[in-house]
């Protein structure tokens, strides 16, 4: 496996996790439009932003122990589609697990690859 192949491998389901988590932030931008009071907007806001904070939390862990990724974002996308079934067109469960499957899948190969991508 050549260099640069080993960095994008390694490096695309970090960035993408990271990516995905600023997308997933913007849904808690809506509390600025209910009209609470500075502190219940702030509490509002770090309600808003719990999935946001799991999605971290699982890419810390995923950074050090890919497996754990691997199985960690295949389950929380799977908890997603299974939480919310039927309650939203299909294109909102793909933009929201699809995501959640690639970087599943992305760590998966990263924890299969583990040792050509620790090699010089």
């Amino acid at each position: 496996m050549s260099r640069k192949m080993k960095r994008v491998l390694f490096w695309t389901p970090r960035i993408l996790c990271i990516l995905f988590a600023m997308f997933l932030s913007l849904f808690a931008l809506d509390v600025f439009g209910e009209g609470f009071g500075f502190w219940k907007t702030i509490l509002a806001l770090l309600i808003h932003l719990v999935p946001v904070y799991i999605v971290i939390i699982i890419l810390v862990i995923a950074w050090r122990w890919e497996w754990i990724g691997a199985i960690l974002f295949n389950a929380l996308a799977v908890f997603y589609i299974v939480w919310v079934w039927g309650r939203f067109p299909l294109v909102t469960y793909v933009s929201i697990s699809g995501p959640l499957f690639l970087v599943g899948i992305l760590f998966l190969f990263n924890w299969i690859y583990r040792e050509q991508l620790r090699k010089r």
